[in-house]
């Protein structure tokens, strides 16, 4: 049987399903001083922010934010219950707004700020590395800039 794959907008009620997905990816990916800052990001600055539900349960979320001049997207806060890791969920939701942003005249570049852990997963989807600030998220954690060569 094939399970029902959903990608939807996010809603406030998905909130603590998020949490709880963060917390699952902490501290493999994630630093236990990320959760407030996604609590803050959730609740202020979402522009576009996805879920993605597996035979009705949420197992993933990711977002879309946009640079002042609207010129750039950026891939924020991918989340992926660790159970769904490797199954190619992933993949789907940044392909979804990959697809979203390139819908879209104004974007001239897709970027996305992740660590150390996961920075391969976006090269097999496209990113270029162009940047590496050691510590960057929290002790242990360094940021990895990248972009989408098309």
């Amino acid at each position: 049987m094939n399970p029902q794959i959903l990608i939807r907008e996010y809603q406030k009620e998905d909130q603590p399903v998020i949490l709880e997905l963060l917390r699952l990816n902490t501290p493999a990916y994630f630093s236990p001083e990320e959760e407030q800052d996604l609590i803050h990001y959730l609740n202020n600055e979402i522009e576009r922010y996805f879920v993605l539900e597996y035979d009705g349960n949420v197992v993933g979320s990711g977002g879309i934010n946009f640079s002042e001049d609207q010129a750039t997207g950026k891939i924020s806060w991918d989340i992926l219950h660790p159970t769904y890791q490797g199954k190619g969920l992933g993949s789907l939701l940044l392909n979804h707004r990959i697809d979203t942003l390139k819908n879209l005249p104004q974007i001239r570049t897709i970027s996305v700020r992740t660590s150390q852990l996961v920075y391969r997963f976006y090269e097999k989807q496209g990113f270029q590395l162009l940047e590496v600030v050691k510590d960057y998220w929290a002790p242990g954690y360094d940021m990895y800039r990248m972009e989408y060569a098309r």
